[in-house]
C-alpha cells in the first residue's frame, strides 16, 4: 500500500478490460467518458489520447446507433487505452461493438430486449474474453422493483443489479463487474455498502449526474472517499458536467490523497487577492495540467513541489519550501529554484518555464 491512510481494501475477485486488471489486488482505476460524438472519429480520438495522458485507465464511449457502432474499430485502432461500450436498447449494437475490437461492454440487461438478447451478447462477450459492466442507475430502475421498494431505494438498486448479475451468470460468463449509481451521496454510500456485503465482483464507484464542476466534484469525492477509504471500490469515474479531462485529473487527485495512486503533481498555488497583477489561476491551472501529462508520459521521474504565487507577501516565503516557485509582479513572475531567485519571466512565458525547471529537476 502506498504511505497515506491506512486502507484495508475489501477482496474481489479479479477481471479484465483488455489487458487491465481490474479487482483483486490490482490498484484502483479511473474513468472517464467521452464527451463527443461518438460519429466524429477525430473529435473522439483527440479526447480519449488526452484522457490517457493525463493518466485515465479505462475511457467509455456511447454507441447510440449503427454507425456509430462501425466507427469503433476506425478508433480503436488509433488509441491504446481499453475502451467500454456503453450500449442500450439494442443488443445489436453491442454485437457490432464486440466485432469492432472494444475491451468491456457497458449494459443494462433490463432494457437491452429480453432474455434471448443478452444470451446472444454474452455468448458473443464469453468468446472474445470481454467483461461486462452491469450499470444500474436510480433513474432507470425497473417498474417492477419501483413498485415493490416505493422508489429506488438502495435496496431496489441492488436488487436489480443482483439480478441481472444472476442472468449473466447462468449464461456462464463470470467477467462481471457492477455500478449501482444514484444522485444522492447518501444513497450512494448505502447502496454500495449494502452490495459489497452480498457480491465479491469487483465494484465501479460513482455518483451519477453529480453536476458542474464545483458541486459534482464535492459529491463524487464526498461519496467515493468514504467508500473507498472502507475499503469498498475498485474503479472509478468522478462524472462532471464538465471536461473528460477534469473527471480524470479530479479522480486522480481522490485517490492519490487517500493514498491509493503514487503522488503526481504537487502545485501549492495562492487563493489571489488585491494585491494581485498576474493571473494566478490561470497559470497554476496550466502548471498542473503540464505536469499531469508529463509524470503520466514518464512516471519515474523526480516530483518537485511547485509554487505558484501571486505577489511578494508570501510568495519569496513558500519559495523557500518549494523546489521551484514563481511570485508574481506586475504582468511577470520571479523564477525560484531551491530557494534562489534565478530569473525574471514574463507571464506569457511563465509556465513553459516552469515546466523545463520541472524537467532539469533531480532528487
Amino acid at each position: 500500500m502506498i504511505e497515506g491512510l491506512a486502507i484495508s481494501r475489501r477482496k474481489t475477485r479479479q477481471i479484465h478490460i483488455g489487458q487491465l486488471p481490474v479487482g483483486g489486488d490490482a490498484p484502483v482505476s479511473v474513468q472517464t467518458m467521452t464527451k463527443t460524438d461518438t460519429h466524429d472519429v477525430g473529435k473522439t480520438v483527440g479526447q480519449i489520447n488526452e484522457a490517457s495522458t493525463l493518466g485515465c485507465d479505462i475511457v467509455r464511449l456511447a454507441v447510440v446507433d449503427e454507425s456509430a457502432a462501425r466507427t469503433l474499430s476506425e478508433i480503436r485502432g488509433e488509441v491504446t487505452v481499453p475502451l467500454v461500450a456503453d450500449i442500450h436498447f439494442d443488443h445489436k449494437l453491442a454485437l457490432l461493438a464486440i466485432e469492432a475490437g472494444v475491451d468491456g461492454l457497458r449494459i443494462n440487461p433490463g432494457n437491452i430486449g429480453g432474455v434471448e438478447n443478452v444470451r446472444e451478447l454474452i455468448n458473443a462477450a464469453k468468446e472474445r474474453k470481454i467483461a461486462v459492466r452491469v450499470g444500474v442507475n436510480s433513474g432507470s430502475l425497473e417498474k417492477e422493483l419501483l413498485e415493490k421498494h416505493g422508489s429506488a431505494t438502495p435496496e431496489a438498486l441492488v436488487e436489480s443489479a443482483l439480478g441481472h448479475v444472476k442472468m449473466i451468470e447462468d449464461l456462464g460468463h463470470d467477467q462481471i463487474k457492477i455500478s449501482a449509481k444514484t444522485t444522492s451521496v447518501q444513497d450512494t454510500l448505502a447502496t454500495y455498502r449494502l452490495l459489497s456485503g452480498k457480491t465479491d465482483y469487483p465494484l465501479h464507484l460513482g455518483v451519477t449526474e453529480a453536476g458542474t464542476m464545483v458541486a459534482g466534484t464535492a459529491r463524487s469525492c464526498v461519496a467515493i472517499g468514504i467508500l473507498l477509504s472502507e475499503g469498498i471500490g475498485d474503479t472509478i469515474r468522478v462524472s462532471l458536467t464538465d471536461s473528460s479531462a477534469n473527471e480524470v485529473l479530479v479522480g486522480l487527485e481522490l485517490l492519490r490523497a487517500l493514498g491509493l495512486r503514487e503522488p503526481g503533481a504537487s502545485v501549492i498555488s495562492c487563493p489571489t487577492c488585491g494585491r494581485v497583477q498576474v493571473d494566478v489561476v490561470r497559470v497554476a491551472r496550466e502548471v498542473e495540467h503540464e505536469l499531469a501529462r508529463y509524470y503520466a508520459e514518464s512516471p519515474d521521474v523526480a516530483k518537485p513541489v511547485v509554487a505558484v504565487m501571486g505577489c511578494v507577501v508570501n510568495g519569496p516565503g513558500e519559495a523557500r519550501e518549494a523546489d521551484i516557485a514563481v511570485a508574481g509582479g506586475k504582468g511577470k513572475f520571479a523564477l525560484y529554484v531551491g530557494g534562489d531567485q534565478i530569473a525574471t519571466i514574463p507571464e506569457a512565458d511563465v509556465v513553459p518555464a516552469i515546466i523545463e525547471q520541472v524537467r532539469a529537476f533531480k532528487i
